[in-house]
């Protein structure tokens, strides 16, 4: 027997269930529209059924005593199976795969028939590093498709044959020049188009897609097709590594802006809200495809192609376009094919710039208003970039000039009042450290100088330093520009491959960047001549010499232009700092100035307050240990 609450659980329990098979119940709307994509469906069905029939009949009626019956038959079947998978495109299912050119004096479009996609994009005006012409991608590892529900199923024009317009599409000047490709569905009146149209001396190629006539082929409840567009990068520069590092998708985004997928990670993502483009970026080049209105929630993936040589990135993006069944559909986009040069990719005025990593922030703006503006007008003279990276090293250096004579006066402080800092040491050698440092602060604070002064003008330099790390590995006006040994400033120069790897440097000898290192520690060492020996913080000063040859390994794959320019620093700073020394700073006049400055009354800056608290509350916890 039952009791009350285990019939009154039963009861729930049917009632919940009742409920839900109401409430899943379709809408009226629902049925109505699942009726007529079945009714269309079978329709479809019963008519390719009578078509297929009567054409086999009227086939084997008409066929002569001679004929093979089964081929008649097999044909048929061929015929059937081409109706049920294709539906009105069944015709252009099958054809010849043809080449579309069409080109301007930058770039050779390839326009497959078979999918009426672009296959392969060539540069006419750069090459491979082993001087290949250089191509964007390749048919083998490209795709571009439109895909949408109709006939019942899921369609993709991937495997069709489009009908090209047109024959000569070789444009110069101001020219331009229309390539339509169209599948059609059994008649001239119903098709499916692509429309490249190509202008002379201009990266930048119009795209549409025109759905015509098309309005009862594609399914009536479709919302969207979809475009589908993907290709594998080839490699294309001499450093394998230095291209996967700066290779990703780009996107420009309502909520986020510019803004990419990392270049060390495989992911796919979502993007939310409005979408103005798309880059499939490489080192040098990049592909982007744009909208004149913009693309609503696309998404993106890249992935990393570990063990290709041949490859470095697998690209692709899944595009909704919005689909209203009209008699006549437009949609309409751009594409651009070309390189990463930041003048021309801003003229567009789609921020299609800012693919370029030119650093974060304020390192990014220092070359955008200070180191591009002074590289391009030096480029205007067609001087050897050798030789405009030895000139912008210059004028950086002397922009920079009041910075570092402060550097090179605070040192020079610091090197009067050493004598009187080994004093102290001396003399409190067997004292607690605090006293030492409390005297050392006193000395400064009589003396009027300031340990930190030396240290603020490095701090202002360091941006422009790594501004320039930035630059010049992502500048394209580099890329294959010899200067002596090396053949190309963009990427490492080697003067020895070792034909085999050492960890850490790697298989060859950049020689640029020995030189960079050479130059820092002959500048260190400079350093702790002028300064003398010093027993403060000693392991400090072996540190110094171990950064430069810990940042050799580096420096030995990456740009020869930087190290080249890094260099020249060196050596220009190096070669400052001697004549100011020599003939700028009199040391003499300095100590005066210095004991004058003991006597006048002083004024006790806040970051001077700062330390001596600093050393009273250390002094006041070591006086309170001890007890």
């Amino acid at each position: 027997m039952m009791d009350r609450n285990s019939i009154i659980g039963l009861l729930l329990i049917g009632g919940i269930l009742i409920g839900w098979l109401v409430m899943s119940q379709p809408s009226a709307e629902e049925l109505a529209k699942q009726k007529i994509i079945a009714d269309s469906t079978a329709q479809y069905i019963e008519t390719e059924k009578a078509k297929v029939a009567t054409d086999s009949i009227s086939k084997l009626n008409t066929t002569t005593q001679n004929t093979d019956t089964s081929i008649v038959v097999s044909d048929s079947l061929k015929l059937a199976q081409q109706k049920m998978a294709f539906g009105d495109f069944a015709e252009a299912a099958k054809g010849e795969d043809k080449t579309i050119i069409i080109e301007n004096d930058l770039m050779k479009v390839n326009v497959a028939s078979k999918g009426g996609r672009i296959k392969s994009v060539e540069l006419k005006n750069y090459k491979t590093y082993d001087q290949k012409p250089l191509f964007l991608f390749d048919a083998d590892s490209s795709q571009q498709s439109l895909s949408f529900y109709a006939f019942g199923k899921k369609f993709t024009t991937d495997s069709m044959y489009f009908t090209p317009e047109g024959t000569d599409f070789k444009v110069s000047g101001a020219d331009s020049k229309k390539l339509s490709m169209r599948l059609y569905a059994g008649t001239k009146e119903k098709y499916l188009e692509y429309v490249y149209t190509l202008k002379g001396d201009d990266y930048m190629m119009d795209f549409e897609i025109n759905t015509v006539g098309l309005q009862n082929v594609i399914a009536p409840t479709t919302k969207e097709l979809t475009l589908n567009w993907g290709m594998k990068t080839p490699t294309q520069e001499q450093d394998f590594d230095n291209q996967n590092r700066s290779s990703t998708i780009y996107y420009n985004s309502s909520i986020d802006g510019v803004d990419r997928i990392s270049e060390a990670s495989s992911e796919k993502k979502y993007l939310e809200g409005k979408t103005k483009w798309i880059g499939f970026k490489q080192q040098f080049f990049t592909s982007v495809l744009i909208s004149k209105n913009e693309f609503e929630k696309p998404s993106i993936e890249t992935k990393i192609l570990q063990g290709s040589k041949k490859y470095i990135k697998d690209y692709t993006a899944s595009i909704p376009l919005a689909y209203e069944s009209n008699k006549n559909d437009t949609y309409a986009m751009q594409f651009y094919f070309g390189p990463n040069h930041y003048q021309t990719l801003k003229k567009y005025d789609i921020e299609l710039e800012k693919q370029i990593n030119l650093g974060w922030k304020i390192f990014g703006w220092l070359n955008r208003f200070l180191v591009i503006p002074i590289f391009n007008f030096l480029s205007g003279f067609n001087m050897n970039y050798g030789i405009i990276i030895l000139i912008l090293t210059i004028i950086i250096k002397l922009l920079l000039l009041p910075i570092a004579y402060r550097t090179v006066l605070s040192s020079a402080k610091m090197r009067v009042l050493k004598p009187e800092m080994d004093e102290i040491t001396e003399k409190f050698k067997n004292e607690d450290p605090m006293k030492k440092q409390q005297a050392t602060m006193a000395l400064y604070k009589s003396a009027g100088v300031n340990p930190m002064a030396g240290c603020i003008p490095v701090l202002l330099q360091m941006p422009i330093l790594i501004a320039l790390f930035n630059f010049f590995p992502a500048s394209i006006e580099l890329r294959q520009q010899g200067f002596l040994w090396a053949h190309d400033l963009s990427t490492y120069d080697s003067v020895w491959d070792f034909g085999f790897n050492i960890p850490w440097y790697g298989d060859h000898m950049s020689l640029f960047a020995l030189l960079m290192t050479g130059s820092t520690l002959l500048y260190t060492w400079s350093n702790s001549q002028l300064m003398g020996s010093t027993n403060q913080m000693p392991g400090m000063k072996w540190m110094m010499y171990l950064m430069p040859i810990f940042f050799l390994g580096f420096l030995n794959s990456y740009s020869a232009g930087l190290s080249w320019y890094y260099f020249l620093a060196n050596m220009f700073t190096f070669g400052q700092t001697w004549v100011m020394q020599k003939f700028v700073i009199d040391n003499d006049k300095l100590h005066a100035k210095i004991q004058e400055n003991k006597k006048k009354p002083k004024k006790v800056s806040k970051f001077q307050q700062r330390l001596e608290e600093m050393a009273k509350q250390n002094q006041q916890r070591t006086n309170k240990g001890k007890k």
